[in-house]
Formats: structure tokens, sequence, C-alpha cells
């Protein structure tokens, strides 16, 4: 943890604020599903279709919020959508059936997403020279905060009833809360003085949306760890039931030791583009070895298993330091919060229909299906450095258009005697 601390005040004040959210967000994570269907009693099917709905609606709120961030300042707005994330939270106690659930959740998922948009300029003016790093920095904390909040769920699933579980949501929502308050030590950020641009200049930034789709394919792959590989252990393997938490610990050791180093060397869209190719090959190399853990004995099973998800976590920590410095890289600093926003759409997809297709491909289809997923990994991680030549491309020719629009110098001269 030392390690994890940033240099700066700001800096500190911004990543205890993301270690109090993450806390809570470990909690539910880890058994809020488990409070509805268990406590409040709500069928299965309709929880995962108010997440579903939920999830889509979330989508475009982070650009509408992200633009606000940037034209009325970043803390507040920020501020309000940890707020109004706590109050949404807190209402979980009383939505008893499948309506209020719905409303609930979609108004604490639209806060999320809009929070993800909103700390982005704070991110980028607090970040000093490489706000990327510090990008890196949050993550690891991220993870951090994760581990204890899902400890600490543990313990609430394992007593089991009613008065845990609304202690669980209590929780959750007091983490919030507090993260909020604690953003009151971070000096305000003045907006970036506006410029002539459109309206809405991310979305019509071409290869920025480009981008944004092939990470969004690549963000499918969060959810081999927590959703496909833990069904393919007990369905296909004769590993363990046990090395399901081995392999989340596994991934979370690592990206918390090493998410910070891993992005030093990515320090230009160029060097991102290199991360993001050899992220997809390395996910095609262990999509390849869960495929081969399928009728070996559990020994066997086992250490083909650890030796993909230490791989996967290696292609985990490329993806992540270079969509962090795509993100920001090819973001205009007057837009940062709309252009987070429009990005944040690719991993809002992914959530949403990556649990479909991952249990449809490697599940149900079965070893071939491992395959086609890591080939799908491996061309969009090739696909990125074009997208990332075409982005710069664009991104050269606005500051040419900019500087021949500015008015001529005019030369003061004397008129000879």
């Amino acid at each position: 943890m030392p390690h994890l601390l940033p240099d700066t005040g700001p800096q500190r004040t911004l990543a205890a604020s993301n270690f109090t959210y993450t806390v809570g967000s470990g909690l539910f994570l880890t058994a809020g599903v488990l409070y509805f269907t268990q406590a409040v009693h709500l069928p299965a099917a309709q929880v995962g279709l108010g997440l579903g709905i939920a999830g889509f609606f979330s989508l475009a709120v982070g650009i509408a919020v992200g633009r606000l961030a940037d034209t009325r300042g970043a803390r507040g707005v920020y501020a309000t959508t940890l707020v109004i994330q706590a109050l949404a939270t807190a209402c979980f106690i009383g939505a008893d059936s499948f309506w209020p659930f719905v409303l609930a959740v979609c108004t604490a998922t639209a806060a999320k997403a809009a929070g993800l948009a909103a700390r982005s300029p704070l991110i980028r003016h607090y970040g000093g020279d490489r706000p990327q790093e510090f990008r890196g920095y949050l993550r690891a904390v991220t993870n951090v905060g994760i581990s204890l909040g899902a400890l600490l769920a543990g313990w609430i699933v394992q007593v089991g009833t009613l008065t845990a579980y609304q202690l669980l949501i209590i929780g959750n929502a007091i983490a919030f809360a507090a993260s909020a308050a604690i953003l009151v030590l971070l000096p305000p950020v003045e907006p970036e003085p506006a410029v002539d641009s459109p309206r809405w200049i991310a979305l019509r930034d071409r290869p920025y949306l480009v981008l944004t789709v092939l990470d969004g394919v690549m963000a499918i792959q969060f959810k081999v760890l927590t959703v496909a590989i833990p069904l393919w252990i007990v369905e296909a393997t004769t590993a363990p039931p046990w090395l399901i938490s081995g392999t989340m610990l596994l991934n979370t050791v690592l990206v918390i030791a090493l998410q910070v180093r891993a992005g030093r060397n990515v320090d230009s869209p160029v060097a991102g583009a290199g991360a993001y190719r050899r992220s997809g090959m390395a996910f095609l190399l262990s999509c390849a070895l869960v495929s081969l853990s399928a009728g070996t004995p559990a020994w066997a099973a086992g250490t083909l298993l650890l030796t993909a998800v230490l791989i996967h976590t290696i292609g985990e920590l490329w993806h992540s330091a270079a969509g962090f410095e795509v993100s920001f890289g090819l973001a205009p600093k007057h837009a940062t919060g709309q252009y987070l926003g429009v990005f944040g759409l690719g991993a809002g997809l992914a959530e949403a229909l990556g649990p479909a297709l991952l249990i449809s491909a490697c599940i149900t289809w079965g070893r071939p299906g491992w395959y086609v997923v890591g080939a799908l990994f491996a061309v969009t991680g090739l696909a990125a450095p074009l997208a990332v030549r075409w982005a710069q491309r664009r991104q050269q020719a606005g500051k040419g258009h900019t500087a021949s629009r500015q008015p001529p110098r005019r030369i003061c001269q004397t008129s000879p005697p």
C-alpha cells in the first residue's frame, strides 16, 4: 500500500476518495445479486433483466454528464454523482418488487457511469505530466478496495440474515457518501476555456469512436475471469472448485502489484497501440490454455488454468494501460469529460453483452468457442494500431486547420521619409 500512495496532496485526496468508494463497490459486487434474490426474494430472472436494463440505460448518461463536468466544473459534478449513487443504493432496502428495483438500480448504475466520466477531468488536471500513470495508480487502489469489500461481503453472506444483507446495503451507501465528502478537501478545477468546436465533438470524432468500439470488444476480457472461467472450472474440468477463488486472488494481487509499472512505458498513443496488440496475443494464448484444461487430470487442469490466468492478467495489464493512454492522449483537454464518457460506452457494452457472449461461445459451444473468443481478442488488438494512426492523422489535421484560422498578425511599419 505505501507504494500505491501518490506524491501530491490532490492526488492522495482523489486516491482516498476512490479507495473509500471501491470498498463499497466490493461489498455490492460480491453480494448485491444475492441480496435481491436471497433477502428480497426477487426471481433471479427479474434481477438479471433489471440489471440489463440498467446497463443499457446508463450508456448515454456518461457523455452528457462528462460534457457537464467540462463546462461546469468537474469536482462538483463528480461529487453530485456520488451522492445520487449513495441515495439510490440506500433505496435498495425498500425495493421489494420488480419496478422499484429497476428504478433504483437504473439510477445507481447511471450515476456510476456519470461519475466515471465526471472524474476524468480531475484525473487529467491533477495527474501531472502523466495522468495516464495516475489512472494506473487508481486502478491498483481500486483492486485493493474491492478486495476488502469482498472480504466483508463474504462474512455477510455467511451470516445470511435479512439484517446482515441490509447492513451491507447501508454500508455500501455510506461508502459512496463518504467518498463524496472526501472530495471537499480537493481544490476545485476551473473549466477549460471554451473553444470554437461542435457541441458534441466527441460523437463526431470517427476514429475515436472506432477505438471506443475496439476497446469495448477487448473489455469483454474482464468477464472471462468472473464469468467464463468459473463456469468452465465447474462444468468442464476436474479442477477443484476452490480454484475459482485462487484464480481471482492471483489476478487481483498481480494487478495491485504491477498495474503502475505496466503503464510506465505506455507513454504515447503509439505505445498504447502496441500494448493493445500485445494484449490481444496474450488473450489468445490464455484462451487456448483454458480450452486445453478440459478432459485432463485435476493437477494438469489446475496448472493449465493458473498459467492461463497469469498470461491473461499480463494481457489485462497491457489492455488497461493502452486504454488509459489512448483515451486521454487522443482527447482534447477542453472536452476530456465528454470524450471519456464516449470511451466508456465500449466498457458499458462489454458489461451488458459480454457475459451472454462468453457463456454462449465458451460454455455452451465448448472448446472451439475459446479459440473463437481468443481470435476475436487477437484481431481486435491488431486493428487498434490502424485506428490509432487514423486518429492521430485527424488530430494533426485539426491542429493545422485551427492554426490556419488564426487571424494574421499585423506588422506595424513606418513610412519611409
